[in-house]
């Protein structure tokens, strides 16, 4: 396996999750005294959430678990979650602090008691754990036949006193302290779902399965009195404790009942508070609020405060009920993802916080009358968006999102300034409305300006509309573009060319004003679906054999082809600036294609096929959407952070399996990604000569050799005006003659005789350093010391040490040729080429008079330059030729 699969994906990593706020289990309520808040508790699939009521703002995310969790409940300092045949214990909302193992079966129920924990699981074993010392404290064992546990409550003032209910129907009250059996109900002939405190000491409410609600006293074993719900059994109930005698029981249909327990009936109906069962239900302690949760990935806060006993919602975190099919990206700025889903909404998540988050609403074919009627019962609802087209060009204007529904031939629009359904229905008049043809929208595009829309059918037609009035305005092709379904429209950024795929195995390029076919392509193969990048002209086309094809808008021609998908092509994202395409299949693998190297770069497995992909336009986040998952969840852009390397991934590459993103960004839990990420990376030395063909720079600063021939006009320019004045130095006392008036002794040098200003030549005269390199390297011929030692000095020094080669400044012809011979070896080994011609041209300009002079300093000179010559003529031409190259891939497109 190559060293790279260990990470799993070199570009991606999961940043977090979007849209997920409750599953079927029962929230939790806990009280903050510090805070003085309320908050709220729901599972999600292997993690916890935590929102305040105030404003359902989420306030923590736990860390995840390996599995599920299966049951959740929580006391004032811990939350308790059963995962399997464990139960965990979570302080501060967060990480894991207890462990109880020791359950035979998976656990179903839990209880906080006090300083213990209780827990039944499927085997029907109860154990009371030391919350502390993770212990056993007691276990107690029902016989499965005549007593299945299937609630457990604590009666409030009963001390060390618990409540089982059975699924017989039956209850038991056990002291848990003594292990002690007190005393057995009759119960009732279904079996007990909820047992729940009422407000009153001794008073319990019991849910049963058959739907009926006993409101039972314990101390005496009597009834006080009954309910009986229609909706199936009873899920939840929760009494108000703000001085309304209100009970509320929920259904697993998504009705709530309320119940006035003063005047024994049934106040209210909340219908369809949920789409699925009511997981839990809670009145907040002293308030007139109750809090739901459901399946359907919804948490709402309802508040009464209007006559006739009902709830209005106040406020609420609302997710896909269902998993989302299509997602896209709406606007520039990457901040909003629009997502339909199997429920058939259409909504919007905000990727910078949830209180941007928006819902459309569900698609309906007369508004005004669907909301005359419950949702669930509607006949005027569409079904599920299939694909949609979004353009925020004049989204402040009109619509500015068109959607295709399945089976349907009408494509509706959607205004997303106003949240809601837009104001047209496209649909062509050539079937007169002819519902037995079964003809269906298959594909859609919105111009970038976003006046117009074109809309594909199943039955090869492409139409076009305005945007504004929603009239059509014509059809590409005389009777049909394509002789099948067409799987894909698009159309280019300018508004010059149409492009069309269809089930006819061809794509059709259009010219977008007349609607006259400018050129056909045959695919050989049919085509799953196309995506365009209007920026680079760029055409995605997924076909049916797994495979991908790249179509050049501009010459019209394929230049990619990709292949190694071993499952069907859901979805296709381009990045940004056009250089990766991002592709999802069924074969749970997502990966990213160069496309100016045409090589796979990177790959990697998720657990869940995704069926959805789109890049955000700033190139930060891939958002990805998955087969059974309601979530959205981001990939953030690694390249965007740091260095990574992108290389092409063998044909027998395994890639790893990456876990989706959890709600919160999530850390590397490996802890060695840093060491993975530095491994991986190709550690590259360059050599001193690429080529023998190509001459190399010395890499040294431009102040050091550039100056070398203006060196004079420098020293010129910077030339004192006056020399500096020398401070007369004075000792720190200063001397005095003695006598009455204070005098200054005279400085004892200053009568010394002034010193001698005859030069010693003999001194000027010794050979410099450089000057003893260059004449030992002309008799072993080699060059180095002397080229190192000039490298090292400064402008000035080089022009010191150039002019002291000559006769007149204590040098010697000889050592003039040597200097010479030096830059013909510089450019023998084509080594600091930038070098030899400053070198050179500064000798030259120093000593170009002897060289005249003498046939021997000539001869070499004439040497140095046909050198010159020949390795200027060979770098000329690879000069012509690259610029020759770069022209024509400026021209002409790959």
């Amino acid at each position: 396996m190559p060293v790279g699969s260990k990470k799993g994906s070199v570009i991606f990593s999961g940043f977090r999750a979007l849209g997920l706020y409750s599953n079927h289990l029962s929230h939790v309520v806990r009280y903050h005294k510090k805070h003085r808040e309320f908050y709220i508790v729901t599972a999600v699939g292997n993690c916890f959430h935590t929102y305040n009521v105030k404003k359902l703002g989420i306030v923590a995310v736990s860390n995840a678990l390996p599995e599920d969790i299966s049951y959740l409940a929580a006391d004032r300092m811990l939350v308790y979650v059963a995962i399997g045949k464990k139960v965990s214990a979570f302080a501060r909302n967060k990480e894991v602090v207890h462990m109880y193992t020791g359950h035979g079966a998976d656990v179903h129920l839990l209880l906080p008691f006090g300083d213990h924990i209780i827990s039944v699981d499927r085997g029907n074993a109860v154990i009371v754990w030391d919350v502390e010392s993770e212990e056993e404290y007691l276990q107690i064992t029902f016989d499965k036949v005549s007593f299945e546990v299937s609630a457990v409550m604590h009666p409030s003032t009963y001390l060390n006193k618990i409540l089982f209910g059975s699924s017989q129907g039956g209850l038991q009250l056990w002291n848990v302290k003594s292990n002690k059996l007190l005393y057995t109900f009759t119960g009732w002939p279904s079996g007990v779902t909820v047992l729940q405190q009422t407000p009153a000491v001794d008073v319990v409410g019991v849910g049963l399965s058959s739907g009926q609600i006993i409101i039972h006293n314990i101390k005496f074993d009597e009834s006080l009195m009954k309910f009986q719900q229609d909706w199936g059994p009873v899920t939840s109930l929760s009494f108000r404790t703000d001085g309304h005698p209100v009970m509320a029981a929920g259904s697993p249909v998504g009705h709530i009942g309320l119940w006035d327990l003063e005047e024994k009936k049934l106040v209210c109906q909340m219908r369809d508070a949920h789409n699925t069962a009511i997981a839990g239900l809670t009145f907040l302690h002293g308030e007139p609020l109750l809090i739901t949760n459901g399946a359907d990935n919804g948490i709402r806060v309802w508040i009464f405060d209007t006559a006739g006993g009902g709830g209005r919602l106040l406020r609420s975190r609302l997710g896909h009920s269902a998993p989302p099919t299509k997602v896209q990206h709406h606007g520039l700025n990457g901040h909003h993802i629009l997502s339909a889903g199997q429920d058939g909404t259409l909504q919007s998540f905000s990727t910078v916080h949830e209180r941007f988050n928006r819902s459309l609403g569900h698609g309906s074919i007369n508004k005004k009358k669907s909301k005359k009627k419950s949702l669930r019962y509607d006949k005027l609802k569409l079904p599920a968006i299939t694909t949609f087209a979004s353009e925020s060009a004049r989204q402040s204007d009109w619509d500015s999102i068109v959607a295709c529904h399945r089976g349907y031939l009408m494509t509706t629009t959607w205004n997303y300034q106003k949240g809601s359904m837009g104001a047209h229905k496209l649909e062509p008049e050539r079937f007169n409305k002819n519902r037995a043809l079964s003809v269906h929208a298959t594909a859609v595009d919105i111009t970038s300006c976003g006046n117009f829309v074109v809309v594909g059918l199943s039955s090869g037609h492409i139409d076009v509309y305005n945007m504004q009035s929603g009239m059509r305005r014509g059809q590409y092709g005389e009777d049909e573009a394509h002789r099948g379904a067409v799987r894909g429209v698009s159309v280019d950024g300018l508004n010059q060319l149409t492009v069309s795929a269809g089930a006819d195995k061809l794509v059709h390029i259009w010219k977008f004003k007349s609607r006259k076919l400018v050129h056909s392509i045959d695919l050989g193969t049919t085509p799953v679906t196309t995506h365009l990048h209007r920026d680079s002209g760029m055409l995605a086309v997924a076909l049916d054999d797994f495979t991908l094809n790249v179509l050049d808008m501009e010459t019209k021609r394929i230049v990619r082809k990709f292949s190694g998908h071993r499952g069907q092509v859901n979805d296709m994202a381009f990045s940004p600036d056009g250089r990766w395409l991002i592709t999802a299949a069924m074969d749970c693998t997502i990966r990213t294609w160069d496309l100016p190297s045409g090589c796979l770069v990177d790959c990697f497995l998720v657990d869940f096929a995704a069926v959805s992909l789109t890049m955000s336009p700033t190139g930060d986040f891939l958002a990805s959407s998955h087969v059974d998952n309601l979530g959205i969840y981001l990939w953030s852009n690694n390249t965007l952070c740091g260095m990574v390397s992108l290389r092409p991934l063998p044909a027998d590459y395994e890639p790893t399996v990456i876990m989706l993103p959890g709600t919160c960004p999530g850390q590397d839990e490996e802890g060695e990604g840093d060491a993975d990420l530095n491994t991986e990376m190709i550690e590259y030395e360059s050599p001193e000569q690429l080529d023998e063909q190509l001459v190399t720079l010395s890499m040294l600063a431009d102040s050091r050799w550039k100056n070398l021939l203006h060196l004079d006009i420098i020293k010129k320019r910077n030339k004192p005006k006056e020399p500096p004045k020398v401070p007369k130095a004075a000792p720190f006392f200063m001397p005095t003659i003695p006598g009455l008036i204070p005098q200054f002794a005279p400085s004892e040098d200053s009568n010394q005789g002034e010193q001698s200003k005859i030069v010693n030549f003999g001194v000027l005269a010794q050979k410099s350093h450089f000057y003893q390199q260059l004449e030992s390297a002309m008799l072993s011929n080699k060059y180095d010391g002397p080229v190192g030692m000039l490298k090292e000095m400064g402008p000035s020094g080089i022009d010191a040490e150039l002019r002291g080669l000559a006769p007149d400044m204590g040098g010697d012809v000889s050592v003039l040729q040597g200097f010479l011979k030096m830059v013909a070896s510089m450019l023998d080994s084509k080594r600091d080429f930038d070098l030899a011609q400053a070198y050179l041209a500064l000798f030259l300009k120093l000593h170009l008079r002897l060289i005249s002079q003498e046939p021997g300093l000539m001869e070499e000179a004439s040497k140095v330059s046909e050198k010159l010559e020949d390795t200027w003529t060979s770098m000329q031409t690879l000069f012509n030729q690259s610029l020759c190259l770069l022209s024509y891939t400026k021209s002409a497109l790959l």
